[in-house]
């Protein structure tokens, strides 16, 4: 051991705290304004100078995706655990109250599902096993005959932009509104007595439509 290595060790470990100080503001800071917010509010919610916060994320997408596949991770995570319900209907519904759950804390849920980051495999690749294990949730629920055979995955963007609209409107005032909202949705998702539905619109456009900024929407109080 050299003379040197500690205070190489104490560089290192100052790094890698600045670091995760910047990830954990990224973090924050997405949650509440969504991916649009500057990189010098996240720097200044870290602490640290803007020069820093480069230096340790190069670029905009590399902070984007640190932050980003953690939260993909979680999204999986519950569609997964949703999938280990006793049934397909309550199965399929705690999954959307967890993801409309989720949108109250988080404004960036929408930015997760269809932010496309180049030279990014293991986004990707948590977001197609998310997709794939929603998939399996639908066609449980409607095997058992309790989800509405008509139901498409598309469906799931519609409602959330149904709920991303009632959590901007209410999130300050009646921030449980959103349960409302979606106990009202729900009732039209069920098998029994269903009616035949409008065409979907095609995925790309709701995608599209997740992605714009909403009239309207304003950062949440804190």
């Amino acid at each position: 051991m050299t003379s040197n290595d500690a205070p190489i060790r104490g560089l290192r470990a100052d790094a890698e705290r600045n670091r995760q100080r910047i990830v954990d503001a990224a973090r924050s800071a997405l949650a509440e304004h969504g991916v649009e917010v500057s990189m010098e509010e996240i720097a200044r919610r870290a602490g640290v100078g803007v020069g820093t916060l480069y230096r340790r994320f190069p670029n905009r997408q590399d902070l984007v995706e640190a932050v980003f596949l953690c939260k993909a991770a979680g999204y999986l995570e519950a569609a997964q655990q949703a999938l280990t319900a006793p049934d397909g209907w309550s199965g399929f519904v705690g999954y959307l109250e967890r993801l409309c759950e989720l949108q109250l804390a988080d404004r960036s849920l929408s930015d997760v599902l269809t932010m496309h980051l180049t030279d990014c495999p293991r986004m990707a690749e948590i977001r197609d096993r998310w997709y794939a294990a929603q998939q399996d949730l639908i066609e449980r629920a409607q095997a058992e005959g309790s989800l509405r055979a008509d139901l498409v995955p598309e469906d799931v963007i519609l409602i959330l932009l149904a709920n991303a609209g009632v959590v901007d409107a209410t999130a300050d005032s009646a921030p449980d509104a959103w349960r409302r909202s979606l106990a009202l949705i729900l009732e039209g998702l069920r098998a029994e007595g269903a009616s035949d539905l409008p065409p979907s619109p095609c995925q790309g456009r709701l995608l599209a439509a997740f992605r714009e900024p909403r009239p309207g929407r304003r950062p949440r109080a804190r």
